[in-house]
């Protein structure tokens, strides 16, 4: 990025991790930033807390090493020495009554072997994969639901048993809605020129493969884990951002929400709070889909009504704290769960094994998690505090053989807090950023466009700050011709 030269300022509207990623980009280019946050704390779906003295993550608790946008941005503000991989990455499905080692040799659930999911799928589940070479071509077109495509190819029991509970953990949707070509781009482009399922998998695998298996590491200085945490908590990164960029000059204003965004002059907006006006050059929504749709509505009726149709689901977090000496010996990181089994929790997080920064700081506790809540499923999400822990520690027990109480527990729960990908989903989004093309000095960020995940968010606001920090130097190059050169 270009260092600003014309002292423009930037009103950032939404203080989650995307929102901060685009003001801390556009202050280290020398722009002039507000970054106005409606709730009380920034940060969004990346919460620290603790339970029982020990320090937990209440939101999202990893990010994707193999992009590379969220450990830059950790290394930027200071925290590359707290990065950390997982103690243990080995996890189980619960799945018909056993906790089932987690298949190797698959994608997103998807296997290019029926050997690789023995043992999970039943015999009657494997001959219906080792069907897959015999079936004709399926025209995929230019979009598909993952789990209808895959069910046609490999059946049901491989959407049930795996596709479903590995998308639940990072969409909380259902599969036979998700877009295989926003949820699995690779498996989706390879399905695009390979005439079975099987072929495509083992060409994703290979591609893959041809790249060392150390590459992540190679990137990160931390080994091969496909996820980091942060010592601390992922929860702690949104404070750290938030110190860069008020060192960089940058103000932070939370309890602050965007009512409005005016037109100001030919390029500039006024963007309107309950108590004060901003005059801004432009501007980053990196709000949820539905505040970015009321916002736009009198400047991009087209935009905001695809907006408006993003779809979100809701989820709860529940946190339990054990004595030690109370808790069985439990496999791995922890365990994801088949819905079509009928269980109240769709995962559960073994923390104290996952994260040795959580088993150090407390060394007596055994603290775990479990999550509840699909799309479709509010009722659950709301029900009682008491209700929730119930039925954790029950599903547990029946999971685990955990039968001791927990001596403090924690609800956390995230209403709309996980945009849902549709098929078309891509194009939504293509035809979101196409209107707003339009409307100069105004980008849009956050997990609603191109992935949910922490690096996809942050790749998500450098891409709106870098459009921002472009236009910007064009009007100034246009209206000076001498702007943005040195002399």
């Amino acid at each position: 990025m270009n260092a600003d030269t014309t002292g423009s300022h930037v009103v950032v509207a939404g203080g989650g991790i995307a929102g901060l990623a685009a003001a801390h980009r556009l202050a280290l280019a020398g722009h002039r930033v507000t970054l106005l946050e409606a709730g009380g704390r920034v940060g969004g779906k990346l919460l620290a807390g603790e339970i029982a003295g020990a320090p937990v993550d209440l939101g999202a608790e990893s990010l994707l090493a193999r992009r590379p946008e969220a450990v830059a941005l950790a290394r930027a503000v200071g925290l590359g020495d707290r990065l950390q991989a997982p103690g243990t990455t080995t996890a189980s499905v619960w799945s018909r009554g056993e906790l089932i080692p987690m298949p190797k040799g698959h994608v997103m659930g998807v296997p290019g072997d029926a050997r690789a999911v023995e043992g999970l799928v039943s015999p009657e589940g494997l001959r219906r994969i080792d069907a897959d070479p015999e079936l004709p071509p399926t025209e995929i077109g230019e979009d598909i639901a993952i789990g209808a495509y895959v069910a046609e190819r490999m059946g049901h029991e491989v959407v049930d048993r795996l596709v479903e509970p590995l998308l639940g953990g990072v969409y909380a949707g259902d599969a036979h809605r998700i877009s295989m070509k926003a949820a699995v781009p690779a498996l989706f482009e390879a399905a695009r020129v390979h005439p079975t399922l099987t072929a495509a998998v083992r060409a994703v695998q290979q591609a893959g493969a041809a790249v060392p298996a150390d590459a992540a590491g190679a990137a990160t200085g931390l080994g091969g884990s496909a996820f980091l945490g942060l010592d601390g908590g992922i929860g702690t990164l949104p404070g750290a951002v938030a110190d860069a960029i008020r060192a960089a000059g940058g103000e932070i204003l939370t309890g602050t929400p965007v009512t409005a965004l005016l037109r100001s002059g030919a390029t500039g907006w006024r963007v309107v709070t309950p108590d004060r006006t901003f005059e801004a050059d432009a501007v980053v929504l990196a709000t949820p889909a539905g505040v970015a749709a009321g916002l736009l509505g009198g400047h991009a009726p087209d935009a905001a009504a695809e907006l408006d149709a993003i779809e979100y689901a809701s989820m709860a977090l529940v946190t339990l704290a054990f004595r030690r000496s109370e808790v069985p010996e439990l496999p791995g990181s922890g365990f994801l769960v088949p819905p079509v089994d009928g269980h109240t929790i769709k995962a559960s997080t073994f923390s104290s094994q996952k994260w040795n920064w959580v088993g150090d700081s407390a060394p007596d506790l055994f603290v775990l998690r479990t999550s509840v809540g699909r799309h479709g499923e509010e009722e659950q999400v709301h029900r009682e505090d008491a209700d929730l822990v119930a039925a954790s520690v029950k599903d547990l027990a029946a999971a685990t053989g955990l039968t001791a109480r927990p001596v403090a527990t924690a609800v956390t729960r995230w209403i709309g807090g996980l945009p849902q990908y549709p098929v078309g989903h891509l194009d939504r989004v293509a035809r979101v950023r196409g209107a707003l093309a339009a409307l100069p000095g105004l980008r849009v960020a956050g997990a609603a466009y191109d992935g949910v995940g922490i690096p996809a968010c942050v790749a998500s606001a450098h891409r709106a700050a870098d459009g921002i920090a472009e236009e910007i130097l064009a009007t100034s190059q246009r209206t000076d011709p001498g702007a943005g050169h040195s002399s």
